[in-house]
């Protein structure tokens, strides 16, 4: 029973009011309670959720654990996903060793942090553009000075909606494959970016639902996530332009050459040969895979802070838990290749 009195003048909770009462118990049981339990991960009978150990990420996290680079140290963050790299300035002109070093560790890791990097708009345009061309979104605004760098601006009255999982721009027929995003202003607690692996998402699947999704063909949509703010009198012109895009529901990454999952619930609308809510019930399950806290990494931001990730391999969430303060961020997006079963 917590005691009537919870906190001090000043507001804190004290240790009595934490600790409540103990009470003694017999022990009557000899092993831990996941002794003689299969070393594996295995979906609950009752849940639509997996258990157990994610051994199938040893394999990976042993890789990445001994990467060695020259042009800049790295320190994995997740088993699997994100590492943050140092000792490099990507403000200035790269050799063209370095770009291809960081890009091989953003095949390597998935995603990559820098921290102290203070780019001007023209230097995040620069920057980018070591990696491919880059993309103008026809339905966020951009930063004022370079139209390929999108702007994120959220306030008080201006609140983030980006808190679910999902690749960027899956409704075009070729999406990005590769975003680039920088911290420009950012709350001092909250506003981090969650980052997961969809190759360990994939891989960890029975084959009984590897062999029901592996021939899926997703419908992504942008009207689901931008279609309320474009003007009633340019819709049709924009449905002609960007028109539903079909995609494999697994896909094969054109450089590792290892398959990932490849839907989300922010720009599918259904399966090929489905209607909405004949899709609503599979895609919702298995989008969960995303939800695993194990095939995920954690950022917390700071300005001049940037990211960079495949946009294939990885779903990304943007925690919006900072509201009412301000955060402002700009992100630059290579153009990819259709993905491909």
């Amino acid at each position: 029973m917590w005691p009537a009195t919870t906190t001090t003048p000043e507001g804190r909770y004290t240790p009595a009011a934490i600790l409540g009462s103990v009470n003694s118990a017999e022990v009557v049981v000899e092993s831990a309670p996941a002794s003689g339990l299969p070393l594996e991960r295995r979906p609950r009978t009752d849940f639509p959720t997996y258990i157990g150990p994610a051994t199938h990420l040893a394999e990976e996290r042993a890789r990445l654990s001994v990467l060695t680079w020259e042009h800049f140290d790295a320190r994995m963050m997740g088993a699997t996903i994100g590492a943050e790299l140092t000792g490099i300035d990507l403000t200035g002109d790269l050799p063209p060793a370095a770009v291809d070093e960081i890009a091989s560790a953003v095949a390597d890791y998935k995603v990559v942090f820098f921290r102290g990097q203070a780019f001007t708009p023209a230097q995040h345009i620069a920057f980018a553009r070591n990696f491919g061309e880059l993309e103008v979104h026809p339905f966020i605004p951009s930063n004022t000075e370079e139209p390929e760098l999108v702007r994120f601006e959220k306030d008080a009255d201006s609140t983030g909606y980006e808190n679910q999982w999902h690749h960027d721009v899956t409704w075009r027929e070729c999406p990005s494959k590769a975003t680039i995003l920088r911290a420009i202003e950012v709350p001092d607690v909250g506003g981090d970016t969650l980052f997961a692996d969809m190759y360990a998402a994939y891989e960890v699947l029975h084959a009984d639902v590897k062999a029901e999704i592996d021939g899926l063909e997703a419908i992504h949509d942008f009207v689901q996530a931008f279609g309320r703010n474009v003007p009633e009198d340019r819709m049709a012109e924009m449905r002609e332009r960007y028109p539903e895009a079909t995609h494999p529901a697994v896909c094969t990454h054109e450089l590792t050459g290892r398959p990932y999952l490849y839907l989300n619930r922010t720009f599918v609308n259904r399966f090929a040969g489905q209607t909405r809510p004949e899709s609503v019930d599979r895609l919702d399950r298995i989008c969960r895979m995303t939800d695993t806290p194990e095939y995920q990494c954690r950022f917390h931001w700071e300005p001049d802070s940037v990211a960079f990730w495949d946009n294939r391999a990885v779903q990304h969430l943007a925690c919006s838990d900072y509201w009412p303060e301000t955060r402002v961020m700009d992100r630059a997006s290579i153009v990819g290749e259709r993905p491909r079963r």
